[in-house]
Parts: structure tokens; C-alpha cells; sequence
């Protein structure tokens, strides 16, 4: 707030020594701040004792260097202090209240009288501050929270109205006086129940007045229930009200808050209106979905049936599409190589008639022999893919030496090994197991046949069995290409194989064989592989009857 007090500029330099004394005595001894402003300069001068004091200054020297271009307001910036400063200059005098910083950054509420005047031809300010003392802050405060009050109570957009114990109206802003149709203050003085409609019991709402009373809290009136209230001409209308209280000398005053719905009503009524308007039609509606639904549900029902025999047939036609390709692609690389083979030693065994060629004769006849025996092993693999989905294989599980299936095993795949291969064999099995040892001894042959073929010279193959808690874990580890990881989604497919073992002979049945005995057997498998790092297969089967355990 700033009050303007214009007036003439003042010459401000004393005529006499006397006045000059006197003029010192009463700058020295003041008790508030008084400093002296030149304008063409734009700094204090001079700061009294109690000025530098009061901003904690150490002296008026370190208070001139460090706050001389200005008083520090945090409110104002540089331009807001030179506006003030010219509007003295201009009108001669004003007086303005400011939140003022010390220098060691606390603040105080101060009062500026800011006086303009000449000395020696310099235009220049003389700048008195006084710090109000907590009862001019707190009347400060009360009057800026009155006005606050004042504007929010009468700019409000519902109607609030005021009583006290008895039901008087002490308060009402504008809005509460245009809703019910009263002049400015005349609602003041009328009881509360003027506003209720008289066709509402007058003496109902008067005791739970009094009830609110007795026990004052912060709530809806109504509790879901529809509330009129009645205007000056009689006429009623629908509110929502809600209710609060305070205390003044221990005197209760209600404040009621005051909406008119009648909108809102007319709203929910157009609204119940469409509602039933909507379910009228939706029964319609309805009805015919019904009819029609019922008639289509038949046809429906055959499309469906249609549909999963179709999408079964279509599966069944593609799986066996799959199969076919991959025997057709396995069998035309499987077949043509070892009956080559057969074909070219047959034709090379007559061209060695004499006797002397003999060790010719039986290098060719061991190829034809070996090939053989390998167009042997892949049928007997499709053969056993037939026993297998037919059902006609099952475990037999009896007591066995793992140890000793282990040693034959090895010795049986000796024949297969590469140059420089070896297999390293650990066993953790202290007694006899009770599992099927022909489809233990198929499932090891078989994973030891795959870490020989994709291992190269030199490699190792280990081969180790633990058993424990009622279970044999048997792990094939070999250092060979490896798989990569889209090709291990579907190793356990029939006549599948890896892309980068095309190249190598196989059926692509030995995994799906594996896989389909270990579920006879109640038994699992995992395989970890890195491409060209190799491969580790882990079963675990559950077996009976161990002495260990």
C-alpha cells in the first residue's frame, strides 16, 4: 500500500550553525533509519547510526558499498526503486510499506517516507525507515485477510449464508440474495426458516437445527434425499446444501453453502425420460436379436463345427506336407549315398578277378558291407518312429549296473570315433538302478553317436552319470559345431536338422526317438549348445530301488 503525499521540492541545507548542530543532533540520535539519496548519482550518501543498525551493517561505510545504489526489497527490482525515486521526485513526498532485506538475508516490514529536496543545486532524496512492531504487521495482515475474505465471500458463485445459534441471518453474499430473490441486506436479521417452503413442517427444520447445533460437523444436508427451498415470491426450487461452523467469543455461527440444481434436475428427468425411451426400444430391439439369433444360432453352430475340422484337417494336411518334404529331403540324401557306395565297390570288385587283388576285393566289400549296416540303422530308426506312435513299445524297467552299461556303451561306439577322439566316462552311481536298459541303452548310443559325428579330430566326449534322490542324471558334453537358437525350437521334431549339419549324415529321428523314450520313462531332457563351441544334453530319469539312497 502506498499513500502519495505530493508538495514542493525543499531546500534542505541549514542557513545558521546552530541549525546545522541541531540538524546533526537529531540525525545521530534518531532511533529509525534516515539516509540521504542523491539522484544524479543514484546511491545513498549518508546513513545515520540506527539506519546502519537496523539493515546489520557493521558500518555505514560497508552498508554504503554493499546496499548504496538501493534499499534491498525483494518485492521490487533496480526499475521499481528508480520509479519510486522519480515519483518523489515528481510530487515531493510519499510513503510507501515494503518487506525490507537485512544484509544477512533476514527481512522486516518497514514504513518509507521519502522526501524530496536540493542541496547545493543536487537533487536528492531523504529517505526515512521505521520497522513496524508486530501489532502494526498483524493489523496489517488482519486487514489484507478481511479484504481476502471479503472478496471470495461476495464474488462467490453459490450462495453462502450465515446464522448464528438461534437461527438468525448475520450474513448472506449477492448470490444468495439474486437466488432467492431478496434485496441487498434484506435477508439480515430474518430467521433461516423464512427460506424454507411452506409446504415443508417449518418446526421439523427448526429441531434439526438445533440437533446441528448440538453437535456441529462439516456435512451434506438431506442424506440423499431431494431438498427445495422457497424464494421472497413463494416459489420453490431444488438445492444441494452443504454445512459448516465456526466459533467467535465461543459463539456458534452455521454457514450454509447453497446450489441451485434445478438444471441439473431438469436434466436428470430429460435424462430418465431417454432412459426409458432407450430400454423401450432396446426390448424392441431385443426381441428381434432373439428371433433372429435363434433362427442363425443352428447355422452358426454347423459353420463352427465345419471350421474346426477344416482348421484340423488343414493342420494334419500341413504337418504331414512338413513330414513328407523332410523324408522326401532326408531320404533322397540318406539312401542315394550309401547306395552309391554299393554300386561303385560292386563295379570296382570285377575289375579285381586274380587272387593277388584280394585285399582290393575286401576294401570294397567292407564299404558295401558298411553301407549296409547304415541303410540298416535308418530303417530301423523309422521303424522304431512307427513302434513308438503305435504304441507298441513300453518300459520294461529291471535291475541294472550302470557302470557295466556304461563300459559297453563306450565300447560299442569305439568303431565310430574320428582320429585323435576320445571319450572320458564319470560315474556317481554306487549300486544297481531298476530301469529298461534297452531304451537306456539306445538313448546313450544315440547322443554319443551325435557328440562323435558333429565333434572334430582330436576332440573330447564326456560322458557322466550321478545318481541322486531317486534320480539318474546322465550328461553327454562334446566340443563339436554346435546349434544355433532357432534351430533348438525344433530339434525335437521329426526328420528335422540343423542347417549347418546338412552336410553331415542323419535322419533327423534320433532326438524325437530320445525325446519319445524318456516320456516313456517318465524322464526329461535340456540342451544348452553355442555354435562352434558345442553341445551339452542333460536327461534325468527317476529310478527305484537304489542302495545308496
Amino acid at each position: 500500500m502506498a499513500i502519495c503525499q505530493p508538495g514542493p521540492a525543499t531546500n534542505f541545507m541549514p542557513t545558521t550553525p546552530s541549525s546545522r548542530l541541531l540538524l546533526e543532533l537529531l540525525y545521530s540520535q534518531a532511533e529509525e533509519f534516515i539516509g540521504l539519496y542523491d539522484l544524479s548519482e543514484r546511491r545513498f550518501t549518508q546513513v545515520n547510526p540506527a539506519g546502519v543498525q537496523l539493515l546489520g551493517y557493521a558500518s555505514e561505510e560497508a552498508l554504503l558499498a554493499g546496499s548504496g545504489r538501493a534499499l534491498s526489497v525483494p518485492a521490487w527490482s533496480g526499475a521499481d526503486w528508480l520509479g519510486l525515486c522519480e515519483q518523489v521526485r515528481r510530487e515531493g513526498r510519499r510513503a510507501v510499506e515494503a518487506q525490507v532485506q537485512r544484509q544477512d538475508g533476514g527481512s522486516f516490514w518497514g514504513r518509507m517516507e521519502l522526501t524530496y529536496f536540493e542541496a547545493e543545486g543536487h537533487p536528492s532524496l531523504l529517505l526515512r525507515l521505521s520497522e513496524q512492531n508486530r501489532l502494526q504487521q498483524a493489523e496489517r495482515e488482519l486487514a489484507h485477510s478481511v479484504r481476502r475474505f471479503e472478496a471470495v465471500f461476495t464474488n462467490a458463485t453459490i450462495g453462502i449464508i450465515v446464522c448464528d445459534r438461534p437461527g438468525t441471518i448475520v450474513s448472506a453474499n449477492q448470490h444468495a440474495m439474486q437466488l432467492f430473490g431478496y434485496q441487498p441486506q434484506e435477508l439480515i436479521g430474518q430467521r433461516i426458516e423464512v427460506l424454507v417452503p411452506r409446504s415443508l413442517s417449518r418446526e421439523r427444520h427448526e429441531k434439526l437445527r438445533e440437533s446441528f447445533n448440538a453437535q456441529p460437523a462439516v456435512r451434506n444436508m438431506g442424506h440423499n434425499r431431494d431438498l427445495l427451498a422457497q424464494r421472497r415470491d413463494g416459489s420453490e426450487f431444488p438445492v444441494e446444501i452443504s454445512l459448516s461452523y465456526f466459533h467467535i467469543d465461543d459463539e456458534l455461527y452455521v454457514v450454509s453453502y447453497i446450489l441451485d440444481i434445478t438444471f441439473k434436475k431438469e436434466a436428470e428427468r430429460e435424462l430418465i425420460d431417454q432412459r426409458q425411451r432407450v430400454e423401450r426400444l432396446n426390448a424392441e430391439l431385443e426381441q428381434k436379436v432373439a428371433d433372429r439369433t435363434h433362427a442363425l444360432m443352428n447355422t452358426l453352430e454347423q459353420l463352427e463345427q465345419r471350421s474346426h475340422e477344416l482348421t484340423q484337417a488343414l493342420a494334419a494336411e500341413q504337418e504331414l506336407g512338413e513330414l513328407k518334404s523332410r523324408f522326401v529331403s532326408m531320404a533322397s540324401h540318406e539312401f542315394r549315398t550309401p547306395l552309391t557306395a554299393v554300386l561303385t565297390s560292386a563295379t570296382l570288385i570285377e575289375k579285381y578277378p586274380g587272387a593277388e587283388q584280394q585285399d582290393k576285393r575286401l576294401k570294397h566289400l567292407q564299404r558295401i558291407r558298411a553301407s549296409v549296416n547304415h541303410l540298416n540303422d535308418i530303417l530301423e530308426e523309422f521303424l522304431s518312429v512307427g513302434r513308438i506312435e503305435e504304441g507298441k513299445i513300453e518300459a520294461r524297467p529291471s535291475s541294472l549296473d550302470l557302470g557295466t552299461l556304461l563300459d559297453e556303451t563306450v565300447a560299442d561306439v569305439q568303431g565310430m570315433l574320428k582320429a585323435g577322439q576320445r571319450i572320458e566316462r564319470q560315474l556317481a552311481c554306487p549300486g544297481p538302478v531298476r530301469l529298461d536298459p534297452s531304451l537306456l541303452r539306445k538313448i546313450l548310443v544315440n547322443l554319443l553317436s551325435n557328440a562323435i559325428k558333429y565333434s572334430g579330430e582330436n576332440a573330447v566326449v564326456r560322458v557322466q552319470a550321478d545318481c541322486a534322490g531317486g534320480r539318474l542324471t546322465l550328461l553327454v558334453q562334446d566340443q563339436g559345431v554346435g546349434i544355433s537358437r532357432e534351430d533348438q525350437e525344433h530339434l525335437f521334431e521329426r526328420f528335422f536338422r540343423a542347417r549347418n549339419v546338412t552336410n553331415v549324415p542323419g535322419t533327423g529321428l534320433g532326438l524325437y526317438i530320445i525325446a519319445k523314450y524318456l516320456e516313456l520313462m517318465d524322464g526329461s531332457i535340456a540342451l544348452h549348445s553355442e555354435l562352434n563351441q558345442g553341445t551339452t544334453v542333460t536327461i534325468t530319469i527317476p529310478y527305484e530301488n537304489h542302495s545308496a539312497d
